[in-house]
């Protein structure tokens, strides 16, 4: 019989070592990207901006004016279920946690 220190360098060799995984792992954006203890699925591109004209955005209910939401004043707007994140609340089933983002961004004008 081999002593038990031989027989666990062996199944050490036998074994195949892990080969490594360079693949997105998401635990950056994680750490990054978390509101209330939720992580975000949406990251703001680099060219965002608050829109320069007042939009609003009128919620009704039937014939009844629920909500007015100022757009001007946010770079974005996200909707869905998830109440800890999302600046508009939509509940409905079909509707994801995070469903959609409004996103408003700075455009340069160009003269053609």
């Amino acid at each position: 019989q081999k002593h038990p220190a031989e027989r666990l360098k062996e199944a050490i060799n036998a074994k195949e070592k892990p080969k490594v995984n360079y693949e997105k792992s998401g635990i950056l954006t994680a750490e990054t990207n978390t509101v209330n203890g939720v992580v975000v699925q949406y990251t703001e591109p680099p060219d965002s901006a608050k829109p320069t004209k007042n939009w609003r955005l009128y919620v009704f209910k039937g014939d009844e004016l629920v909500r007015t939401l100022h757009l001007h004043r946010q770079n974005s707007f996200m909707f869905g279920r998830e109440r800890k994140i999302v600046d508009i609340a939509t509940d409905h089933p079909s509707c994801s946690k995070q469903h959609a983002v409004l996103q408003f961004r700075r455009i340069s004008k160009q003269n053609n």
